[in-house]
């Protein structure tokens, strides 16, 4: 008789769960920043999850460098849940102590249950001291009694200290803490409002780590805040009373299967920025089981790995980047052959729309016989399915826990409702049928398995088993190797591709001689582009700006009144009211300044926006242009510059984006003697781009101009304003029509002036700056000349009839050949997320790849 082994000996791991009474107290800030901290002082962190959520673990992984693991009785099995919290603390290397974020409020679990799947269930599952976070923002000794009561409540519960967050004043944080030490606990920190170091939300929630260009850096400043107001040596004195944790470590299930001639088969993974959601334990089932398994980004890849034989499509959120996703259109080609041809695919939420028809409109793959949108209400919850037909997944019957958490919805609903005869239920629970499965090929079986419904398969590792299995048959019968074979070569780039874009988008003629001032980006988009084109930096107005241009609705049976826009305006800019005029946007200003009689002769430095020249050539003033060139960075010289009446000069400047010093234009003032106007409608998207702004108490001789549209997604609304030397602005209020700036945008103006927006101003200014960074990088790296940039776009010199290519491949950019100074070679891109830039970057380097491109000579020349 052989003696069993040996059990293992109990794990001695530090851990902490950090917990709260509700959502939104800070539990994700106190502990990414716990993470973050601890990690800087030189300690492994192995962090955990509480529930189904992948955000988090996204942040979490970030912070500590290793997989961000979820821990959730529902989806593992109680039973489960200790041995991965063991398997994540020795993988890949041995961590020194454990932090674990808990979800929603403390003893808040499934419904119908006595808290299943409750943050303390779990802690009690680990063993775990519990560490609560309390929102303070509107209380002080109440804090304390909301304490005891959750510290009291199941006495199987240790809570072992408290963190105090959003505390007012140093004051309010000593007052709330000698409340809470008044119960014997002590108070581990105390975190002062901050929004700077709060990750963005959206519709799931929080927006995850990978799709934040200024992740890292917010990472960093959390991690010093946290050092600073948290006693983190407290905080491992809690995590080291833990008792030691008596479970044997989870471990994937090792597996021999292979495909042709023994190979290890191939499994694509989506990933980057728009697939960011999918359990650890996965992939390392995956592997374990004797696949290779390679990351696909949908939005940059323009194929399939080669010999893939199989397809795992996750989370994420491809209704936010349906653009970049819809435009790649080789991959998605290629994806539609090898899934008919029979290649296993597991499709999880943002995976089924991928391979729907279409999502709000933009095309999708085409396999699944569904259109996908948004909905005004969210799903979510937990639910026990079983499979509805033989499927990859395995046979009919199979039995799965999973959870669901989305936004859209498809129509149909599932596959029992499409009238597809090879389209059937994917699951079907107490709810009903849902989810898609497919045949695509006629083997007999689903091979095609998509479902809003997310599972995890640590929980459930015949899933991983099935699907390796069918992976390895797809192999070994050579299918993969068939469909890369049929591989259609990348389409057509140059004078064919561009007559392609004119035909299915309004033409956008070229520029003869004299450049057409009159055109701006607007006239580049088109309902089926992708806009890099417009320079307007928010899809929509903030809800709060929405919130204040809507509640004027019952202002307007009665005249505007400006009044009270001047003043803000005038707090904001620290100068005179009558130093301020507001205006409809600054075109209206432009046509102000032209008919003001301010002199016979203008100068205009270019290249710059054109609707100035424009204006004062309507008024009949002469002009001359002063030119600025690539071998001088676009940069000007004041000495070079001779007298004129009237100069107008943008600063930043539109299209370069470089930012002139305010010393160098001071010098062109003097230089020219006249009149000085400076276009600053991008100067608060600049980082501390006040340093360079002219606007001062005392502005003789000079106007500065100003727009509410870039920043704030108001182009429809028409509002900016004027602030100069008094006499200057009255000569400009003389030729303004009464009343013509509307009872809405004067409200916008006030409200934008505010000092908290201005804070949010700042904010996406930051936000900004790497985003342009990874464009001009993007670009560089493809052999692209960029003019170096501090505005919301870049200049580049992409080649001729590249616009155009781009064109064919869904993307617009501002053509450069109608600002003056420049030809065709040039466009202007706007500065977009990093996935959009990403799916730009992806479409250029195939045009670049087919050089060289000529202009299309089928597309008319202006008039």
């Amino acid at each position: 008789m052989v003696a069993p082994a040996p059990a293992a000996p109990p794990t001695d791991l530090p851990r902490v769960v950090v917990a709260a009474p509700a959502s939104g107290q800070g539990k994700t800030t106190v502990s990414v920043g716990l993470m973050a901290a601890l990690t800087a002082r030189g300690l492994t962190v192995a962090p955990g999850k509480v529930g189904p959520d992948y955000i988090d673990p996204g942040y979490h992984a970030l912070a500590t460098g290793r997989p961000g693991r979820n821990l959730d009785p529902w989806l593992v099995g109680a039973e489960r849940v200790p041995g991965l919290l063991v398997h994540a603390a020795r993988t890949p290397t041995v961590a020194d102590l454990s932090v674990v974020e808990g979800v929603m409020g403390l003893f808040d679990g499934r419904n119908g249950t006595d808290g299943e799947s409750s943050t303390a269930h779990v802690a009690r599952l680990l063993g775990a001291p519990v560490v609560l976070v309390v929102d303070t923002g509107h209380a002080s000794g109440t804090v304390a009694a909301t304490v005891h009561g959750l510290r009291t409540f199941d006495p199987r519960v240790q809570v072992a200290g408290v963190v105090l967050n959003r505390t007012g004043s140093p004051g309010h944080a000593t007052e709330v803490t000698r409340w809470v030490e008044r119960l014997g606990l002590p108070v581990l920190g105390a975190l002062p409002r901050d929004a700077a170091i709060s990750a963005p939300s959206r519709h799931l929630g929080l927006v995850p780590a990978a799709e934040r260009a200024d992740a890292a850096a917010a990472l960093e400043r959390l991690a010093e805040r946290t050092a600073r107001h948290v006693d983190l040596d407290a905080v491992l004195d809690v995590a080291r009373s833990a008792p030691p944790l008596d479970a044997e470590p989870w471990s994937p299930e090792a597996g021999s299967v292979a495909g042709r001639g023994g190979r290890r088969p191939v499994v694509a993974v989506a990933g980057g920025r728009a697939f960011t959601f999918r359990y650890a334990e996965t992939e390392e089932l995956l592997r374990a089981a004797g696949c290779d398994v390679v990351t696909l980004d949908p939005a940059v890849d323009r194929s399939l790995p080669a010999g893939v034989a199989g397809l795992y499509l996750g989370g994420g959120f491809p209704e936010v980047h349906a653009a970049a996703l819809s435009t790649n259109t080789c991959l998605l080609a290629e994806l539609r052959d090898a899934l008919a041809a029979g290649l296993p695919t597991v499709a999880e939420c943002a995976g089924l729309l991928y391979l729907a028809e279409s999502v709000d409109g933009h095309p999708f793959a085409g396999v699944v016989p569904a259109a996908a949108a948004m909905a005004p209400r969210l799903t979510l919850g937990y639910a026990r399915a079983r499979t509805a037909t033989d499927s990859v997944l395995g046979p009919a019957g199979t039995t799965a826990t999973g959870h669901e958490f989305h936004r859209t919805v498809t129509d149909p609903a599932s596959g029992a409702q499409s009238s597809s005869p090879r389209a059937g239920a994917a699951w079907t629970s107490e709810r009903g049928p849902s989810g898609f499965a497919l045949d695509p090929a006629g083997t007999g079986r689903a091979t095609v398995h998509a479902a809003y419904l997310h599972t995890h398969w640590a929980g459930h590792p015949h899933l991983a088993r099935s699907f390796t299995q069918a992976v390895a048959e797809h192999d070994r019968a050579g299918l993969a190797d068939r469909v890369l074979a049929r591989r259609p070569s990348p389409a057509p780039t140059g004078v064919a591709e561009a007559g392609v874009a004119e035909a299915s988008a309004p033409a956008v003629p070229a520029a003869d001689d004299d450049p057409d001032l009159m055109h701006h980006g607007d006239r580049e988009t088109a309902p089926d582009l992708v806009d890099l084109a417009v320079n307007v930096r928010l899809p929509e107005p903030p809800a709060w700006l929405a919130e204040v241009v809507a509640g004027t609705t019952r202002q307007l049976a009665a005249y505007p009144d400006p009044a009270p826009a001047r003043a803000a305006l005038a707090r904001r800019h620290g100068v005179a009211e009558d130093m301020v005029l507001p205006t409809a946007g600054a075109a209206e200003a432009f046509t102000l300044l032209a008919r003001a009689g301010l002199g016979a002769r203008a100068l205009v430095v270019h290249p710059q926006f054109t609707e100035p020249e424009a204006a004062v050539r309507r008024a009949g003033l002469d002009v001359e242009r002063h030119l600025l060139g690539p071998s001088e960075g676009f940069r000007l010289d004041p000495q070079a510059v001779g007298p004129a009446d009237l100069v107008l000069v943008g600063n930043p400047t539109n299209p370069t984006g470089v930012l002139h010093p305010a010393q160098t234009l001071r010098d062109l003032h003097a230089r020219t003697g006249g009149v000085l106007v400076v276009d600053e409608a991008f100067l608060d998207e600049v980082v501390d781009g006040e340093r360079e702004s002219l606007i001062a108490p005392s502005m003789p001789g000079v106007l500065v101009l100003r727009s509410l549209t870039k920043t704030w997604g108001l182009a429809g609304l028409r509002a900016g304003y004027v602030v100069g030397n008094r006499a200057l602005v009255a000569r400009l209020a003389a030729q303004q029509p009464p009343w013509s700036v509307s009872t809405p945008a004067l409200a916008a103006t006030v409200a934008t002036a505010a000092s908290s927006a201005l804070a949010e101003a700042g904010r996406l200014a930051l936000e900004l700056e790497p985003w342009r960074r990874h464009l001009d990088a993007g670009l560089r790296a493809l052999g692209v000349e960029v003019v170096p940039s501090e505005a919301p776009f870049l200049l580049a010199r992409v080649g001729r009839g590249v616009r155009e290519a781009l064109r064919a491949r869904g993307y617009a950019v501002r053509r450069g050949d109608t600002f003056p100074g420049l030809d065709a070679t040039w466009a202007r891109i706007a500065v977009r997320d990093p996935l959009t830039i990403d799916g730009l970057l992806r479409e250029l380097r195939a045009v670049l790849a087919d050089r060289p491109v000529t202009p299309a000579r089928d597309v008319p020349e202006e008039d």
